[in-house]
């Protein structure tokens, strides 16, 4: 089944993730690596970002910005909490136990085919106790990643449904985007630092509907 097919209406953008460092992202149950945390992989063995990693981290910048704006946000990813609020504004994007995502983000795959890049690229890395500011005994781990400095592409679409509830989605879901600095693991050790190529529909002018909707959104000053 794919998204087209459906009675609802969706729009289509795609998105490009251009990696600037090297990208770090585990594939937890993976073997045949020598890494103790593989890269994750499609079938063909080409890399990616999941789309549920770029979703969960856009959530997060998403729900900051809001509640720096006086938006309602529940407490995710508590469940509980969540349904305390129901009233917020992320849910209806990026839905919760009870109200399906609006927002729906595909896997970003990488351009290279697996034969155009090394076969592994293991980062050693060693454990630090935070107490003492010294490397831990024996935890010595090596993580697989991208090729470093290649300005890799992972390129994918994400699909916003069109509904009046959400017409002030857009404003907020390109802002959110636009904050997200680097993906994956390790990203202070300078790994998945990346930029974004991103569609004209997301260069938005002051007169988009958008803006307006999110401003009527906004508690007035002195509001609780």
């Amino acid at each position: 089944m794919k998204l087209a097919s459906l009675t609802t209406q969706f729009q289509t953008y795609p998105i490009t993730a251009i990696i600037e460092t090297a990208l770090c992202v585990g594939a937890g149950g993976s073997s045949g690596s020598l890494a103790d945390k593989p890269i994750v992989r499609n079938a063909a063995g080409t890399l990616l970002i999941p789309g549920s990693h770029l979703k969960g981290r856009w959530r997060h910048e998403c729900e900051k910005l809001a509640r720096g704006l006086g938006l309602l946000v529940s407490e995710s990813p508590n469940p509980g909490a969540m349904m305390k609020q129901p009233d917020c504004l992320i849910s209806p994007i990026f839905g919760n136990p009870v109200q399906a995502a609006r927002l729906q983000v595909d896997d970003l795959i990488c351009e290279f085919d697996r034969s155009e890049l090394p076969t592994e690229v293991i980062r050693p890395g060693v454990t630090i106790n935070r107490r003492r500011g010294t490397a831990e005994d024996e935890k010595l781990y090596f993580l697989e990643t991208s090729p470093p400095n290649q300005k890799l592409r992972f390129t994918g679409e994400i699909h916003l449904e069109q509904v009046a509830e959400i017409d002030y989605a857009l404003p907020l879901l390109i802002a959110g985007l636009k904050h997200i600095q680097a993906l994956g693991g390790s990203k202070s050790a300078g790994l998945g630092w990346l930029t974004w190529q991103l569609p004209d529909a997301f260069t938005m002018g002051a007169d988009h509907p958008g803006w307006a909707a999110l401003r009527s959104k906004m508690k007035s000053p002195g509001e609780s």
